[in-house]
């Protein structure tokens, strides 16, 4: 995913999603260190100001730790709380909408589920 593809978002917000998504898949474990502010912003070609603030959001969250003079670091328990606060917000904003037209479309979820297994 690239910044530059999803213009329906800020670009912080979007940085967060990427960092959290980094996460989520396992990029970076409980304890592991993130990129620098700089290294991201060349990677994801943004604004180190904007990748701060995405970081910062992260860190009042408590789910990314500093450690002045070494770096940020994934909190513990940082993956497993972000995984619940996702599977949260995908039940209460992205389901309905996604339920609501499978129903318009006539889908089935027992048809998904056998696409799955196939």
């Amino acid at each position: 995913m690239t910044l530059r593809t999803q213009h329906d978002k800020p670009v912080y917000v979007r940085l967060r999603e990427t960092i959290a998504d980094a996460i989520l898949a396992g990029k970076y474990s409980d304890g592991d260190p993130l990129p620098s502010v700089r290294a991201l912003a060349a990677e994801e070609q943004a604004n180190p100001l904007t990748v701060a603030k995405a970081y910062q959001g992260f860190q009042d969250e408590g789910l990314i730790v500093v450690k002045r003079g070494v770096g940020m670091f994934v909190a513990p328990g940082a993956r497993s709380r972000l995984s619940e606060s996702e599977r949260s917000r995908f039940l209460k904003e992205e389901w309905p909408q996604i339920s609501a037209r499978m129903r318009r479309l006539g889908i089935d979820p027992a048809q998904l589920l056998d696409r799955e297994r196939a």
